[in-house]
């Protein structure tokens, strides 16, 4: 494994990624809702949900990835495992919407609050309704950025469907 540490008070002065206001607010979020849940900054990007697997030493699948999409005039959040694609007929059926389309990176910086490759599933600027895809259930712990390309928190599937209040659907391919 790459990691380098999780977030702790003495972390927080030997990483400048700790310090980065995305992730102090993934952080805040976290803590508040199970404080045992720990911030991990890896040395290595996790940009890609195969750059995750590698640094963590484990299967694709158990990387969340954080998918921006704009569905008429809205934007959903679709939380898929890292080995499979979301298929955008389904998310079409799912919200009954015709114009369905992947969110371009201003429109993800603007309504999330953050950049690509660090989009985590919980604190966003704006409220979007999340969808979680059921792939996801395979593993006892899934892993999903909090905020920027090197940080990632490890966590159970019951407990991102708690923590995102996400709605559980068929989305991938």
């Amino acid at each position: 494994m790459y990691l380098i540490n999780t977030i702790n008070h003495k972390s927080k002065k030997l990483n400048p990624i700790s310090n980065k206001e995305p992730v102090k607010r993934v952080e805040k979020i976290l803590k508040e809702f199970d404080s045992s849940i720990k911030i991990i900054v890896l040395e290595q990007t996790a940009r890609t949900a195969n750059d995750a697997a590698t640094a963590l030493g484990c299967k694709v699948g158990a990387i969340v990835k954080s998918l921006l999409f704009k569905a008429g005039e809205y934007f959903i959040l679709c939380l898929v495992s890292g080995d499979n694609k979301c298929s955008l007929n389904k998310l079409k059926k799912i919200l009954r919407e015709k114009d369905v389309s992947m969110a371009n990176p201003d429109d993800v910086k603007k309504i999330t609050g953050f950049t690509i490759g660090g989009v985590s599933p919980v604190g966003h600027l704006k409220n979007v309704n999340i969808y979680v895809d059921e792939g996801l259930k395979r593993f006892n712990n899934i892993y999903a950025a909090a905020g920027h390309p090197n940080a990632i928190f490890k966590i159970s599937f019951n407990q991102i469907i708690e923590l995102t209040n996400g709605e559980i659907s068929e989305l991938s391919e």
